[in-house]
């Protein structure tokens, strides 16, 4: 043996030297669709919902809940995912659970009622949220400390252009009906063929497990020069959920669920609705999917800017200097008094807040540590869950009770001042490695 392979080291630090290698590429692209792909379930029901509402003989109500359904399945699904990717590895997660909701997303374009397809939807949720849950902790872990919040970042532009193909499927398949695009949706869960190919299991799981040989080869594979040491990890129950609020990490636990719940409020609220709150100032329904177009699109340079200033400045003050911009950016939008400032203010909040949102993904996962790394993130992601499947049912109620688009944007908006608040004492991390 050579003196590397003789050492003794955390797993993070065989990542400290690592390069961004081609092997990390190839991942990230596979991680990047199954983001676009989740994406794209949430949001490709609420452009053809017209259609749905007809086809099934529903009111506003009804597709209300349809479209609810996925997230309302989702909420169990993450909190069941989260411990068993920490318990029997990222890996299968991501491909059964992705596999799993392509089955049941076909089934469900088949759905001869809305009780049938509200069942449906929330199985198909149940199986989504692993994915969703597991692929950013799952990237993090597979990436070169220096390179890890930049190459986060860009992995959350899967959103934008998930809601760009939603968009572009409502255009090109609408006129074939709701069933097109859910089969198309279905089609989708074929990429975890892909993921099962391209992505190894993560070496601090493979380390925390025990399975040297097994991290070893991986980190070989990802170029790591230190990939002939022993590797220690924190010793800790995998999967445990109560070990998140004990000790230290109660505090960020707290702090971490508030901000998903508050941050995904502010930004669900307004997404689920901007088609309606455009019409209400004299948008016709096919401009008002041109401006949701153009704000998705505005969202890919926010992402980008975000991503070249976190490992600079660091995650806390890009995050906190984005979340103040989108306010600002909100304010504009809930008081412009001309169609241009409509279109300016929309832009401001979707270029910063989306910054923000590819800051959180990345730093959100860098929280906790490998044995409770998945379970963390799902208690975030049900926290934003609980959020997406709230707030449209309560924008709605602002709309349905004549509150106007001007006061539901500042209520919308103060959420986002929240978030701000929220992130001021949670803990940095940029260049910390990964426990």
């Amino acid at each position: 043996m050579t003196a590397v392979d003789s050492r003794t080291m955390p797993i993070g630090a065989a990542f400290d030297r690592m390069p961004f290698t081609r092997r990390h590429v190839l991942i990230a692209l596979a991680l990047f669709v199954a983001f676009v792909i989740e994406s794209w379930e949430q949001l490709a029901l609420v452009y053809v919902s017209g259609d749905l509402g007809t086809r099934l003989g529903i009111g506003e109500t009804g597709i209300g809940v349809v479209l609810s359904a996925v997230a309302f399945g989702m909420i169990p699904g993450v909190l069941v995912w989260g411990p068993v990717a920490d318990r029997i590895g990222r890996k299968p997660v991501a491909f059964w659970s992705l596999l799993a909701y392509g089955v049941i997303a076909f089934a469900s374009a088949f759905a001869p009622s809305m009780a049938v397809l509200v069942t449906l939807r929330v199985a198909s949720g149940l199986a989504l949220a692993g994915v969703y849950t597991i692929t950013f902790p799952y990237f993090l872990e597979l990436l070169p400390t220096k390179h890890r919040g930049r190459a986060a970042v860009y992995l959350s532009i899967g959103w934008p252009i998930g809601m760009l193909a939603a968009i572009g499927a409502s255009v090109a398949l609408g006129d074939l009906g709701w069933h097109v695009v859910v089969i198309a949706s279905a089609v989708a869960g074929l990429w975890a063929f892909a993921i099962r190919a391209w992505v190894p299991e993560s070496p601090y799981w493979l380390a925390s497990r025990d399975r040297q040989e097994e991290a070893r080869a991986v980190l070989r594979s990802l170029g790591s020069p230190d990939a002939g040491a022993t590797f220690t990890v924190a010793r800790q129950r995998a999967g445990r959920p109560l070990d998140l609020f004990r000790g230290g990490l109660s505090r960020i636990t707290v702090l971490m669920l508030l901000l998903n719940f508050v941050f995904n409020w502010g930004y669900w609220g307004l997404q689920t609705w901007l088609p309606t709150l455009l019409q209400a100032r004299g948008l016709t329904l096919s401009a008002s999917l041109g401006f949701a177009a153009l704000s998705a699109l505005m969202m890919i340079p926010g992402y980008v800017s975000a991503s070249l200033l976190t490992g600079r400045f660091g995650r806390k003050k890009v995050f906190l200097v984005y979340v103040v911009a989108a306010v600002l950016g909100g304010l504009w939008f809930a008081t412009a008094d001309s169609m241009t400032g409509l279109y300016l203010g929309n832009f401001t909040l979707s270029f910063f807040s989306l910054g923000a949102w590819g800051v959180w993904n990345t730093w959100n996962g860098e929280f906790y540590p490998t044995a409770l790394r998945g379970t963390g993130y799902s208690w975030a992601t049900a926290a934003q869950l609980v959020a997406t499947t709230v707030a449209p049912s309560a924008v709605g109620a602002l709309l349905a009770g004549a509150t106007g688009f001007t006061a539901t944007m500042l209520i919308i908006n103060a959420f986002m001042v929240a978030t701000a608040l929220l992130a001021v004492p949670l803990p940095e991390t940029e260049g910390r490695e990964l426990e």
